[in-house]
């Protein structure tokens, strides 16, 4: 006797809100746990590969460790202490550039910028608010960081976890595998399979567009002398997952720092704009498209709203398990939508269900119970065609019928047929075209 599926989506309900409870209980603590899974989900593909040429997965996760230690240990020597600096500079320096500014629309616009207008007062406290708002932003953040994630996590504990379940990474999926319920085994592995396709697509190649444009930006903003341009380079790439801010935020600080540093130099103020017009070519016609592609399904929106609500409910580790929870609830949808359309619910007509499992227990040729199986597929399927073209045939009857009212077509005597319908409506799709 097979579990009634309202009792299987109660208990998997149950043991996912016993998930989400245990994450919020735990908090933090778990932080580098979650942050050595997912290094090492990244990096199983590369290992994969240092497999297939030869080299056992032994070495190939020591080799991918050790460059990956000497890449983060250069980044922390070389690169952090300059954002920090810049950054800092950067909003150290905003009230100044607020106020150059104020005193240029003053002196171009007397009559707008009188004393104690609302608009004088607001241009007035803008630079005072971004430099506390941005000096408290980057305390608590660093404060954050470093209560959270202290040196020993990010040096031990991150590395060995990571080293570990990417040494381990393929007997982990195997034996999950085999703990999936044996009746939605199937669908379980199609929505992991999309769900890994969704999230590795983004995250490996929104990675890869995020360091080519950091790189891009942050050399040319400093071959031309801008000051806090790698700052600025990193701030605009590290926000281009969402289209068109990363560019606009990165180019409005930019041209600003640009004006206050070059004014009375128009050359030099023109090359900070062609630098982010061409980052924004390159970016939007070669690097997404190749790179990210089309196929990722993760909207901007959607990522905002997951990093907004995982980040407001489990804090820093809800902001680590935001795009992997956003990937997954999205194909989800996608799969519940597709099977809400196959319901009876949106077709308002029985849907056959689907075929039982076959019970026959008599000795038959090899195949016979499968070929059994796939004929009652076939079945269903055509069932669920034949009521999706009745659905069809009844709005094209209703158009029909609309456009007889309006006078494009003329009154008949009595209905339509199918092909009439077919052909009536393709031809008002060629008229449309003309």
């Amino acid at each position: 006797m097979q579990l009634p599926v309202q009792k299987q989506i109660l208990y998997w309900g149950g043991a996912l809100a016993v998930l989400l409870l245990a994450l919020w209980g735990v908090g933090n603590a778990v932080t580098p746990f979650i942050m050595g899974a997912a290094v090492a989900y990244l990096f199983d593909p590369l290992a994969d590969r240092l497999e297939r040429l030869g080299l056992s997965r032994t070495a190939s996760v020591v080799i991918i460790t050790l460059c990956g230690l000497l890449l983060v240990v250069a980044l922390f020597l070389l690169l952090v202490p300059v954002l920090v600096r810049q950054t800092t500079a950067l909003i150290e320096t905003a009230p100044e550039m607020f106020q150059r500014l104020q005193q240029f629309l003053m002196t171009r616009f007397p009559e707008i910028f009188t004393e104690g207008s609302p608009v004088n007062s607001a241009l007035a406290n803008m630079g005072q608010q971004i430099s506390e708002r941005g000096g408290q932003l980057v305390s608590t953040v660093l404060g954050s960081v470093m209560g959270v994630v202290s040196m020993v996590m990010l040096i031990v504990i991150v590395p060995v976890v990571a080293f570990y379940l990417l040494l381990d990474w393929d007997n982990m999926v195997d034996r999950l595998d085999e703990l999936l319920p044996r009746q939605h085994a199937g669908t379980i592995r199609r929505l992991g399979h999309e769900i890994d396709a969704a999230l590795s697509g983004f995250v490996r190649g929104q990675g890869m567009v995020i360091l080519i444009l950091g790189t891009f930006y942050s050399v040319c903003l400093a071959l031309i002398g801008l000051p806090f341009g790698i700052a600025i380079g990193v701030i605009a790439a590290s926000l281009s997952f969402i289209p068109y801010v990363g560019v606009l935020v990165g180019g409005a600080t930019a041209i600003g720092v640009a004006l206050f540093s070059f004014w009375g130099e128009p050359v030099w103020i023109g090359a900070v704009i062609a630098v982010f017009v061409l980052g924004q070519i390159v970016e939007g016609n070669y690097l997404q498209p190749k790179i990210v592609g089309g196929h990722v399904g993760l909207h901007p929106v959607w990522l905002m709203l997951a990093l907004t609500v995982f980040g407001t409910l489990f804090g820093f580790v809800g902001l680590l398990i935001a795009v992997p929870a956003a990937a997954a609830l999205g194909v989800l949808v996608r799969f519940a939508v597709a099977r809400y359309k196959e319901s009876a619910l949106y077709t308002g007509r029985e849907v056959p269900s689907p075929p039982a499992p076959p019970t026959m227990v008599e000795l038959v040729p090899r195949g016979t119970t499968e070929r059994a199986r796939q004929l009652a597929q076939m079945s269903r399927d055509v069932a669920v065609a034949q009521i999706q073209r009745d659905e069809h045939l009844a709005h094209l009857l209703e158009e029909h019928q609309h456009r007889q009212q309006a006078g494009e077509v003329p009154d008949a005597e009595g209905p339509p047929s199918p092909s009439d319908l077919w052909a009536e409506t393709r031809d008002h799709l060629r008229g449309k075209d003309r």
